[in-house]
Parts: C-alpha cells; sequence; structure tokens
C-alpha cells in the first residue's frame, strides 16, 4: 500500500533526516540508502522498518545534514605552517621578491592543507535517538497508510454492495427465463413433421432446464460477497492475498451465472458485475 513516513533526528552538530515510502507489491521489497556514518546501525534501522511494513515497495533513506560550522572546510594549521616555513626559506635562500600573499595562495594550494571534518562516531544516545525516529516515521506511514486502508475499505465495500444488488435483479428474470427456454424448444418441436415421445421429451426438458439452473451460483456467490466483507472487517492486520483469493472466487462464480444465463437483460447483469469486481481487483493489491 502506498504510505510516507519521515523524521529527523539533531545530534550535535548535525541532522539526521529519515525517510520512507511505500508502493504496491506482492512481497516486502526493501530499497535503503543510508549515510555511511550511519551504517554501524543500518541493519538495526532495516529490521525495525522491515517488521512495521509487512510488505510492499519500500524506498528507505537516512541521511546526515552537517551543520553549516560543522560541513565547513578546515585548514589542518600544523601542514599550513610548515608550507609556509618552507616557502619562506627558499624564497629567501634564492633571493626571491615575492610576497606573503603569493606565498599564502600557493600554501593553501598544497596537500593536506584544506580537510573536511571528518565524521563523528556515534554515541550509545546517538544510536538511540535515531532509532527513535526511524520509529515514528514508521508511525507517521502507519497513520498514513490507515487513512488510505479506510478510504479503499469503504470504495470495497461499495463494489460488493453493487455487485450484491445486482445479484438481487437476477431473481426477477429467472422464471421468465425459464419459459423462454421451453417455449422455444416447443415452437420448434412443432415445427418438425415426425412424431416424439412427449414423456421423454418431458425428461429431457427436465434435465437441459437443471443445467441451466443458476440457484447454486447466486448462493455461492452471496457466500463470498459476505465472506470478503467480513475478511476487511477481521481483527487481522494482513488480508490483502486472502481478499485477492476470495475475488477470483466470486469472479468465478459470476462467470458461470454468464455462461448459464442465456437471456439479454441477465447477461447486462452479469456485465456491470464484471465492472464491479474488476475496480476491486485493480486496487486489492493495495491492501496489506
Amino acid at each position: 500500500m502506498t504510505g510516507f513516513g519521515k523524521a529527523q533526528v539533531a545530534l550535535a552538530g548535525r541532522t539526521i533526516q529519515i525517510e520512507v515510502r511505500t508502493l504496491n507489491s506482492k512481497a516486502l521489497d526493501f530499497s535503503a540508502r543510508i549515510a555511511s556514518s550511519l551504517r554501524d546501525i543500518e541493519m538495526d534501522m532495516r529490521s525495525l522498518a522491515g517488521k512495521s511494513i509487512g510488505r510492499g515497495k519500500v524506498d528507505f533513506s537516512a541521511r546526515v545534514e552537517q551543520d553549516s560550522v560543522q560541513a565547513a572546510t578546515q585548514i589542518n594549521k600544523a601542514m599550513a605552517g610548515a608550507y609556509l616555513a618552507q616557502f619562506r626559506d627558499f624564497a629567501s635562500d634564492n633571493d626571491l621578491k615575492i610576497s606573503n600573499d603569493q606565498i599564502l595562495e600557493q600554501v593553501m594550494r598544497m596537500p593536506d592543507v584544506l580537510e573536511r571534518q571528518q565524521d563523528v562516531e556515534l554515541t550509545d544516545d546517538d544510536k538511540k535517538a535515531i532509532l527513535e525516529g526511524v520509529q515514528e516515521a514508521m508511525v507517521q506511514l502507519s497513520d498514513f497508510r490507515s487513512q488510505e486502508g479506510a478510504a479503499l475499505g469503504n470504495r470495497f465495500r461499495q463494489n460488493i454492495n453493487n455487485i450484491s444488488d445486482l445479484l438481487q435483479k437476477v431473481d426477477a428474470f429467472e422464471v421468465e427465463r425459464v419459459d423462454k427456454i421451453r417455449t422455444r424448444i416447443m415452437e420448434q418441436l412443432d415445427k418438425l413433421t415426425v412424431d416424439y415421445d412427449k414423456n421423454r421429451l418431458e425428461q429431457e426438458m427436465i434435465y437441459y432446464i437443471e443445467k441451466l439452473d443458476v440457484n447454486e451460483e447466486k448462493q455461492r456467490l452471496a457466500h463470498h460477497l459476505t465472506y470478503f466483507v467480513e475478511t476487511m472487517d477481521s481483527e487481522d492486520t494482513q488480508v490483502g492475498k486472502k481478499l485477492g483469493f476470495i475475488a477470483q472466487e466470486i469472479g468465478r462464480e459470476i462467470n458461470t451465472l454468464g455462461s448459464k444465463s442465456n437471456q439479454a437483460d441477465m447477461q447486462r447483469i452479469v456485465v456491470q458485475m464484471k465492472d464491479e469486481l474488476e475496480q476491486i481487483k485493480e486496487q486489492v493489491l493495495n491492501v496489506l
């Protein structure tokens, strides 16, 4: 399920920015970008994030932002002083007319005179604060997903209700459908000039009409619709795959209903059912 969470942890001279984004996926696909100075607790951060997410495509990042003073390039005074003395001695020994500004310009170009502040090793308190920041980001992510889930649940409930309402409309065409089938067969037989056994015809007629009976399909479909809603409302925190399986069963019953309907109005109802079910299938991967 899509989601986003972030946290900011202030440490001495630097700030840790933590972000986590999730997208739809059938399994857990975890991708992390973590600053090198945080490698000591990388596995702890991964483990904490993975437990909270369950499944989905995850983009996790933890970067370090140095404070302006901390991030400034530092002058290695000892190294600069050594170069400065050598330049002055060289100029004096060779009677060169070189100004202090010219000497300083050359000193600043020498290796190891300018150096960036090295990463400060994490203390136990720093590690604890960063992991608490990860937990805060996970809480935000969970809240985001909960809001998305509530909206998605309402949409699913509406789709299921629409399919259920369409299923109720099938009853109005059942008797008419059977009568039309019987009438059509009898009209075709009346056109024949041969005699036939009416008792045998009645037996075959009953057998044929029973094969087109959709009561079992309607009962199973109604059961699957109820089961879908019950699963959504269950205490289980990860029902996405189960809802996907139930949606497949709903589709099987709708397809069988369509193949047996043999009536234009019922066929239209089946098409509308399939449209509602397709909307469910498109979004069910968003559910954990």
